[in-house]
């Protein structure tokens, strides 16, 4: 078990990394305005469980990969990117009868599994990961403190996602008018698109 300085140090980080602005809280965003918070919890289950198992499997060794092969981290930021331009011109062209798409097909909110394999290329969500296990992971008891801090950024992060979809749905009815719903569409692609700028930045 991590101590309780290095646990309340990991929280702060997990709640600040987890309620920022990123693609998935974006897409969270859109997604409850478009569909209503209960259509979107599913959504919201699988950005929680896929970031969950991304730290469980880095924290067990799947990060040495990376290390071993830098080029595919690279592919796979580059593949993240190429998803988030193409979401973002999804969600900046969803028809008014559609209040946008929150990533997903139009008339039907991403599902648990979407969201969850969504992590596997999330730029924020790689940075985030391997940020936990790097800087947080306790040396003594490794493997049960890998699982421990795994399990406390998912707890976290479930709140800080659901609230960004109820975000989401308390504006729902404010998107009534088409001109409305056009607007708030594009605003929300060019987030998304702003959330790209920390990853590109550094390339």
């Amino acid at each position: 078990m991590p101590p309780t300085d290095l646990l309340l140090a990991f929280s702060l980080f997990a709640l600040i990394s987890s309620i920022t602005p990123g693609p998935n809280n974006t897409m969270l965003l859109a997604s409850g305005a478009a569909f209503g918070f209960r259509r979107t919890v599913p959504h919201m289950l699988g950005v929680t469980g896929g970031f969950f198992l991304m730290v469980l499997c880095i924290g067990m060794g799947f990060g040495a990969l990376f290390r071993a092969f830098p080029d595919l981290y690279e592919w796979l930021r580059y593949l993240g990117a190429a998803y988030l331009v193409y979401l973002a011109w999804r969600i900046a062209g969803a028809s008014p009868g559609v209040r946008g798409d929150g990533g997903c097909d139009a008339g039907r909110p991403l599902g648990f599994f979407g969201a969850a394999a969504f992590q596997w290329i999330n730029p924020k969500a790689w940075t985030m990961a391997v940020a936990a296990v790097s800087a947080y992971a306790p040396q003594q008891g490794y493997l049960p403190g890998i699982f421990v801090i795994s399990a406390l950024f998912a707890l976290i992060n479930l709140p800080c996602v659901g609230l960004w979809a109820g975000c989401g749905s308390l504006i729902r009815r404010l998107l009534d008018d088409p001109a409305r719903q056009r607007g708030f569409n594009r605003v929300m692609a060019v987030l998304l698109l702003v959330s790209l700028y920390p990853m590109l930045a550094r390339a």
